[in-house]
């Protein structure tokens, strides 16, 4: 029998479901948020947001960009998605820049699905106090090494505040709900290794993980 896990949140616990029966267990990918918005020229007017009153600037979508993950156990990329996520990856890019993920650790890591940060309360229940929403496309597919933002149970397809989550299982098997942020081009032996860094019984880290800095560049 097969079954299919389920990223959800709001309470920080994992819900995996079975046919015909729903198990709940573990921890969700969350993401909780109040979130914001307002905006001027270039800031996220045509985003959805909700939440304090934030403004930031949208990425130029003929332009590549990547992230820096720099962890304490090695450094990865992420290239991200601004022509399929404009106002995730734009939001995400102004948290960077203002260093809200410096220091902050990876707070759920699943075996063989995901590991999950971004979180600045390393609690599964934190987040930078608005967010934004972009729906992701129908056929949408969290294979290894695919990025993409956590949301609570209660909110709407492509809702995200800080929290993400990196596959690490060859497909996660998850409905196209999540926010894609972009994909890991490079590091992927890091992110496996983190992977492996957690305890499947309550999916918490085995060991402290933490995300020293992130850049993002151009």
């Amino acid at each position: 029998m097969t079954f299919r896990r389920d990223i959800c949140s709001g309470t920080g616990k994992p819900r995996r479901a079975r046919p015909a029966v729903a198990v709940a267990t573990g921890l969700a990918v969350c993401s909780l948020v109040a979130c914001g918005g307002g905006a001027k020229s270039k800031a996220a007017t045509a985003c959805p947001v909700k939440g304090k009153q934030v403004t930031f600037p949208l990425l130029d979508k003929s332009k590549a960009y990547t992230v820096g993950v720099f962890t304490s156990f090695g450094q990865f990329d992420v290239r991200l998605d601004v022509k399929d996520s404009p106002c995730t990856t734009s939001s995400f890019a102004a948290l960077v820049r203002k260093g809200f993920f410096d220091g902050t650790r990876f707070h759920r890591i699943v075996p063989g699905f995901v590991i999950q940060g971004g979180d600045p309360t390393a609690t599964g229940q934190g987040g930078p106090g608005y967010t934004v929403r972009d729906v992701p496309a129908g056929n949408s597919a969290y294979t290894k090494g695919v990025v993409a933002m956590a949301k609570t149970a209660v909110d709407p397809p492509g809702t995200s505040g800080s929290q993400f989550f990196v596959v690490t299982g060859t497909d996660a098997g998850l409905p196209p709900q999540y926010a894609i942020l972009g994909m890991v081009t490079k590091g992927l032996n890091v992110v496996e290794r983190i992977g492996k860094l957690g305890n499947p019984a309550n999916e918490r880290p085995t060991r402290k993980v933490v995300v020293l800095r992130m850049t993002i560049t151009p």
